[in-house]
């Protein structure tokens, strides 16, 4: 057997696959090509070997929403309000240049690696900027602008004001986006299209949307019914709910993954449920909002979920228990959902969301070497019966040792392989403290 890669010694936890202990994973090229006990791979011819020391080896989490410069205002933001583009006295994206979007995006980047996320969706304002960082990164990437036509500046002082021009400027930074980046950094990075939400976006702007990822078969990422503001908003301007309004210009399908999905009527969880869209389940950003979204309404009116982060965290382990948690609370205390289905989400939901449901999320001969090994010796990882329930209900993001993306390893013993750890804190320091002094000037 001959092979790029030969990870030995690990417990492999993969969905839908009992844990499997004492066994070595194969690599070629890009490809897991064997999963079996270490006597399978007796003689093997292997590149590169890693030893896993009987620690835990499971898929790379897929992190379906995030907004990497948004790290900026961690630590502060969650205290002020529940989204930055509509609190006042922060940070803006509009006021970043491309210089303060690399850094501070390759910082958010950086984290998620760190946390084990090996793919990554990542939209916002300069989006040819957060390509670069990503590309840069090594993970796999999939990378939107942010199109509006509202003045988000307006929405924090409670005004709703039309801006044509934006909604043109905004449409085409997500175009050129495309034509210069898609396919970047050795196929591992794709554009999507970025409607950033339905009351910063008119019909007629996500209409167009709409029609070119209809044209081009492109994914859609955005935010949806995630603020009691927002639906009131869309209600009052466009006299439907956001979902409504979604459903109306032809975006809600199976290409668009909304991110929140938290103010839904019970017609908004229906529609969702049958229209083969997939929900981008944020449930810290949500808690720390006050909000929870109804997961398990939507899970039984059929939708499709995933798993996010949404920038001011990495950490999908701490997303899962977040996610059961809630729901339990949601429900009254009935135990709704468990460890093996909020890992599911971060993993073969993800993968699902960005049409790679059959080559990524799992362990298994040929899917992608997407993978993640945890510390062997980490104390919080034992005792491991089934793998699921110790990762998602006691597993961090600090926990992880190694991540490789496509058959490369991006992370080994903690620390990145491709870029500078110290210089990335320093430089996102520096663009956060001066954009943080003028947001304090008022």
């Amino acid at each position: 057997m001959r092979l790029d890669l030969l990870i030995e010694n690990v417990d492999v936890v993969s969905p839908g696959d009992d844990l499997r202990r004492g066994h070595g994973v194969g690599v070629v090229g890009d490809e897991i090509t064997a999963v079996a006990p270490m006597a399978a791979f007796a003689g093997a011819d292997a590149a590169a070997r890693i030893d896993g020391g009987g620690g835990l080896c499971a898929p790379g989490f897929v992190n379906t929403h995030n907004h990497t410069p948004l790290m900026c205002v961690r630590g502060m933001v969650e205290d002020m309000g529940f989204a930055p583009a509509y609190t006042k006295g922060v940070p803006q994206g509009h006021w970043l240049d491309d210089d303060d979007t690399v850094a501070l995006s390759r910082l958010g980047l950086l984290e998620l690696l760190r946390h084990g996320c090996t793919s990554v969706v990542d939209f916002y304002a300069r989006p040819r900027a957060l390509a670069q960082a990503m590309t840069e990164s090594g993970l796999r990437g999939f990378v939107g602008g942010r199109v509006m036509d509202v003045d988000t500046a307006a929405l924090a002082d409670g005004r709703f004001k039309l801006d044509p021009a934006l909604g043109e400027a905004t449409f085409a930074d997500n175009e050129t986006l495309i034509a210069e980046w898609d396919g970047a950094g050795d196929g591992r990075v794709s554009c999507v299209w970025g409607p950033h939400a339905p009351d910063t976006c008119s019909p007629d702007l996500m209409r167009r949307i709409a029609d070119r990822a209809e044209a081009d078969g492109r994914l859609v990422h955005t935010h949806l019914a995630q603020s009691p503001m927002e639906a009131k908003r869309v209600g009052d301007v466009y006299g439907r709910t956001p979902v409504e309004c979604f459903d109306h210009v032809g975006l809600l399908n199976e290409r668009l993954t909304a991110a929140h999905c938290i103010c839904l009527t019970d017609s908004d969880i229906a529609r969702l449920g049958a229209s083969d869209a997939y929900v981008a389940h944020v449930p810290v950003g949500n808690a720390t909002g006050g909000q929870w979204a109804p997961i398990e309404a939507l899970v039984d009116a059929g939708a499709n979920i995933a798993l996010a982060t949404d920038s001011k965290s990495g950490c999908m382990l701490e997303a899962m228990r977040t996610a059961i948690g809630v729901a339990r609370l949601r429900a009254g205390g009935r135990f709704v959902f468990n460890a093996a289905q909020a890992f599911a989400w971060g993993t073969t939901g993800g993968a699902a969301a960005l049409g790679l449901g059959d080559r990524l999320g799992r362990i298994a001969p040929g899917f992608l070497a997407d993978i993640v090994l945890f510390d062997p010796d980490a104390p919080n990882l034992r005792p491991v019966i089934d793998g699921f329930g110790i990762l998602a209900h006691s597993g961090g993001g600090l926990n992880v040792q190694t991540v490789i993306v496509a058959g490369e390893v991006l992370l080994a013993d903690g620390r990145p392989t491709r870029v500078s750890a110290e210089a990335i804190a320093q430089e996102a320091q520096a663009s956060a403290e001066v954009l943080w002094t003028r947001a304090r000037a008022g």
